[in-house]
């Protein structure tokens, strides 16, 4: 057993967290578990698998992952299992990984542009509908004279021949 697989042993023993409570919590086997900690590294899948597992040790137990997963890729390459390519396309992986990464206000301030956006649109239709639709048609009905309200005489029948006599 190298040194990086007993370390990560002690830290957990040191956290006081079982191998079942590992398995739990990472949702590895325990087989997994234990050829991590013996660096078996061959036992294990290969690719982003075997880092993922590490990463979801570190998580498990609080451990800084930067400076842990360096321990790991060193502890690794050691092993004489990591080929050329594989390094490469590991630390191609990281740079694209730590390029990524979420940026926390970048969230809350799009949803304020969007709302915002919205509020100007919504000023700008209302603008269109006054303006085009509304303000015209109360325009018009004010030039317009109101039509004569109909008269008592030419409605009622005595009303015709009142305005007979009345000639």
């Amino acid at each position: 057993m190298g040194q990086f697989g007993s370390e990560l042993r002690l830290e957990r023993e040191r956290r006081g967290i079982s191998l079942e409570t590992m398995c739990a919590l990472t949702k590895l086997s325990l087989r997994q578990l234990l050829d991590l900690e013996a660096e078996n590294y061959d036992q294990l899948p290969g690719g982003v698998f075997r880092k993922g597992f590490v990463r979801s040790y570190l998580g498990a137990i609080g451990l800084d992952e930067p400076s842990w997963i360096e321990r790991f890729e060193a502890s690794y390459r050691a092993s004489g299992l990591a080929s050329a390519d594989e390094i490469d396309w590991a630390s191609f992986a990281e740079i694209v990984r730590n390029g990524r990464a979420p940026k926390q206000s970048s969230g809350a301030r799009g949803r304020w542009l969007g709302v915002v956006a919205m509020l100007l649109l919504l000023l700008v239709l209302g603008w269109f509908l006054w303006e085009f639709l509304v303000h015209p048609r109360l325009h018009r009905s004010a030039l317009q004279p109101n039509p004569p309200a109909p008269s008592l005489a030419a409605t009622s029948p005595t009303g015709s021949a009142n305005a007979a006599l009345a000639l």
